[in-house]
């Protein structure tokens, strides 16, 4: 068998609604879906860092993607969940990210024929979006993590 047939014909993502959305994660990287409960606010913050929240033993930061990529000023919190992402930068303080989502996450099975980039999408790329793609006909953002985590990190408290 050769390299290109042992390639996977679909992957598995998460798409995740936020205001104004959808996000696009790797499966792999969704840790765990929790119901929102007010986070504790983290002082000088900016206003789509939502605060922290205590997560098996991790002072989990929530952020509002929409806010953060400049979509939206604010987001709704009622009936809101919250996807725990696991950070991919390897930094000790942030192992996790908490998004803040407009309901439940979909599975979603990704192909190369079903994963188009969104050339008809206005204006310029938000904030922490790496590309705007169509899923099945359906737009959505997939989001530069490292860029996120990086933006989080350096909201956070250096003690934190």
């Amino acid at each position: 068998m050769s390299a290109v047939e042992a390639l996977p014909r679909e992957i598995r993502g998460v798409m995740l609604p936020v205001t104004g959305g959808r996000v696009l994660v790797p499966n792999t990287t969704m840790a765990e879906v929790i119901t929102y409960a007010r986070p504790a606010p983290v002082e000088g913050a900016p206003a789509w860092l939502l605060g922290r929240l205590g997560w098996r033993g991790w002072g989990l930061p929530v952020l509002a993607f929409s806010v953060l990529s400049g979509v939206t000023a604010a987001e709704s919190t009622e009936n809101a969940r919250v996807a725990i992402l696991k950070a991919l930068g390897g930094h000790a303080r942030l192992p996790y990210l908490g998004v803040l989502t407009q309901g439940f996450p979909r599975l979603t099975l990704i192909a190369e024929d079903t994963l188009l980039a969104d050339d008809a999408a206005e204006g310029d790329t938000p904030v922490g979006v790496r590309e705007r793609v169509r899923v099945h006909a359906d737009p959505a953002w997939i989001p530069d993590l490292a860029a996120v985590e990086r933006m989080v990190l350096d909201a956070l408290p250096a003690v934190a």
